[in-house]
């Protein structure tokens, strides 16, 4: 992403006191395009304002492992949506990059995971928060460590 390891310097309206962690990945086509273009429509989207953006990392797949690897990165949005209406922004999100869901850990071209909102905890068939496997992966591990170290790299600054 061209804005990767950046914090956002827009200012946050006051009703944007949600702050959602999203994992985002892909595997089909040109990812690191495409993680621009979400960078974009995400910027553009009134209802979301980005905070900050985590290194991409390549990885390769689980689950079903005949396919290609991974593009992986975070990010981290402030909005004013509850759990529910992110989750169905994000699946739409998801179909409007074009994304079958054909099988379970099929390729795809992107994929969006809420990983944390707030300090919400939501155990629901549709909706688990936090991500029940986000530690597990360093997709997603790796780029929270590394933002995490360059805030506390900046803050001493």
């Amino acid at each position: 992403m061209k804005h990767r390891n950046r914090r956002s310097d827009r200012r946050i309206p006051p009703s944007f006191f949600h702050q959602v962690t999203v994992g985002i990945g892909g595997n089909i086509g040109d990812v690191a395009r495409r993680f621009n273009h979400l960078h974009v429509f995400l910027q553009r989207d009134p209802r979301f304002k980005i905070v900050e953006t985590g290194p991409v990392l390549k990885n390769p797949p689980f689950g079903f492992m005949d396919q290609e690897d991974f593009l992986n990165s975070v990010i981290v949005i402030r909005t004013p949506l509850n759990p529910h209406e992110v989750l169905q922004f994000l699946l739409r999100t998801e179909k409007h990059f074009g994304r079958k869901r054909s099988f379970a850990n099929a390729p795809r071209t992107l994929d969006l995971d809420i990983i944390f909102f707030d300090d919400k905890k939501i155990n629901k068939p549709d909706l688990q928060i936090p991500h029940p496997h986000w530690h597990e992966r360093e997709s997603v591990f790796i780029p929270l460590q590394y933002m995490i170290s360059f805030s506390k790299m900046r803050s001493r600054d």
